[in-house]
């Protein structure tokens, strides 16, 4: 197919060049929480001080620019040979930490954008987007913050991020990362619905106010699809391709999955990745391939598991030792069709 472009009086905007016709795209989507991807600098505001050269993990700059690398070659494997358009990432440190992970490894040959929250949670931790340029243009952005109480530990923002994709659909994505369950399952329960809450609220809000929402919702929930936040706060239905499916309702593609992450010997799915209705339709211009949600899973994010046998991630660290691998949890991958309508 021959295109011509008009040079002469009109500014054309190249890296969001669109394709003409009735060719299909693949637009792939992946979420991966990459454990504790901290740089090696002491800041004073935060408590990240055991992931310093100093600390009690021996975090030195060796240690953290294999641990770029690692994260640069899992994007890459998950990308194939077109690339992957949208990366969510939990357990980012800083701007800095994203920035040497676009520019210092072989992501540099993407060409990478990023936006990523700046919240207060103790530790640093925040949540990122990288974002391919000529597949996604980003409109805007906006943190999401979850309040806490006077004597709770503050927790991390949720990223609510949209933009516009090769179809002329705008899609809505927000990346997040729910309160860990630390103390317990339960006693925790409340915070992760209190965040739940706040994604409810955005969401609703976009069913209202948009004529045809997209939306993608991705990251680690620390909790598994039939737990309450997922499945009575945010009406998260499993998604088994049948014609009842409603527009303005979420269906989680990791409802049935075998488990990201692993827990004294048992497989848990964590982390999560959720589309409303109108995402699921074939008869759209931008919807979700049927079958392309998986686990992403190749062997070397994989290690025997001593204690509790079978397999289990290959981690950076496993309690305080240093194993040297990739991270505690397994990224998952969803790939969308992207009608070129332009």
């Amino acid at each position: 197919m021959k295109i011509s472009l008009l040079t002469i009086g009109v500014v054309v905007f190249l890296p969001f060049l669109c394709v003409l016709g009735n060719a299909q795209i693949h637009f792939s989507v992946m979420s991966y929480n990459v454990e504790n991807l901290f740089d090696t600098v002491n800041d004073p505001l935060m408590e990240d001080d055991e992931f310093t050269p100093a600390g009690n993990r021996f975090w030195t700059k060796s240690r953290y620019y294999r641990k770029l690398q690692y994260v640069a070659q899992v994007i890459q494997a998950a990308g194939e040979w077109t690339g992957v358009a949208l990366v969510g990432l939990c357990e980012v440190e800083n701007d800095s930490v994203v920035e040497h992970l676009l520019r210092r490894t072989p992501l540099y040959k993407e060409d990478y954008q990023y936006c990523m929250t700046h919240g207060c949670d103790k530790r640093g931790i925040n949540v990122a987007l990288l974002y391919q340029r000529d597949q996604f243009r980003m409109l805007g952005m906006e943190e999401l913050h979850v309040p806490t109480a006077v004597r709770e530990r503050p927790t991390r923002n949720i990223l609510h991020v949209w933009g516009e994709v090769l179809s002329s659909d705008t899609l809505d994505v927000f990346v997040c990362h729910l309160p860990s369950r630390y103390g317990g399952e339960l006693s925790s329960r409340k915070r992760r619905k209190e965040a739940v809450g706040v994604l409810k609220k955005c969401t609703d809000s976009l069913f209202f106010f948009r004529k045809s929402p997209k939306i993608l919702i991705m990251g680690d929930f620390n909790d598994t699809p039939q737990d309450e936040t997922l499945e009575q706060e945010l009406h998260a239905s499993p998604f088994h391709g049948d014609n009842l499916l409603e527009e303005n309702r979420l269906y989680n593609l990791f409802y049935e999955a075998s488990g990201s992450h692993k827990y004294q010997g048992e497989w848990n799915q964590l982390d999560h990745i959720l589309v409303n209705g109108a995402l699921l339709q074939e008869k759209q211009s931008f919807y979700v391939k049927e079958g392309s949600a998986h686990v992403f899973a190749p062997s070397f994010l994989l290690k025997p598991d001593k204690i509790w046998r079978g397999i289990r991630p290959f981690r950076t660290y496993y309690g305080f030792k240093y194993e040297g691998g990739y991270s505690d949890h397994l990224p998952l991958r969803v790939t969308f069709i992207c009608k070129g309508v332009k």
